[in-house]
């Protein structure tokens, strides 16, 4: 007696059954104040709290074909690696796990290059040839971000710090902020 008939799954209540009780008309202030659909409104919020002393950065390519969204420091710490590409592109950058990037548009315009490992996913936009993010060989599950790239406002200090790229390997086993950004 009770409970769910044998074969059929238990309905999950939605977003909008839940009970807020005494917070409902909180609730629904926040959403009529800031103009915000309860899935924007608790984007908001779970963002906020989730990424707490972080920033959201926007950016994206020239062009504005790519664009996407990432939470870090307002105050960034760049890598200036003496690799072969990385020289020859100029890919100062600072990484970020990929749970703190987002791509807001664009997917269809990144094309990818890679050479050596392969581990390293140099994506940049078809139309403009900018590279404003790419997946690093150092960490595999996170982006690698070019601060040039971001829009104006968000960002109050770069410190930029050399990375010896042209001995890879050995750099990075040496390297405490690089291996402590493997670590999960």
């Amino acid at each position: 007696a009770g409970g769910t008939p044998a074969g059929a799954e238990a309905e999950r209540p939605g977003p909008s059954a839940i009970d807020l009780g005494a917070q409902s008309g909180r609730w629904a202030a926040f959403q009529e104040r800031h103009r915000l659909s309860c899935e924007e409104a608790a984007r908001l919020l779970l963002d906020a709290y989730e990424f707490r002393g972080l920033v959201k950065h926007t950016g994206g390519c020239h062009c504005g074909a790519v664009r996407f969204e990432v939470w870090a420091s307002a105050d960034l710490h760049v890598f200036n690696c003496n690799c072969s590409i990385c020289t020859k592109k100029q890919n100062r950058h600072f990484i970020v796990p990929a749970s703190r990037f987002k791509l807001l548009k664009g997917a269809d315009n990144l094309t990818t290059y890679t050479f050596n490992t392969h581990r390293a996913q140099h994506t940049f936009c078809k139309t403009c040839g900018v590279q404003s993010f790419y997946t690093p060989r150092s960490n595999p599950d996170g982006y690698g971000i070019a601060p040039h790239c971001l829009d104006d406002g968000t960002v109050q200090t770069i410190i930029t710090e050399d990375i010896n790229g042209k001995e890879w390997e050995k750099a990075v086993k040496e390297h405490k902020t690089i291996r402590d950004m493997s670590k999960p």
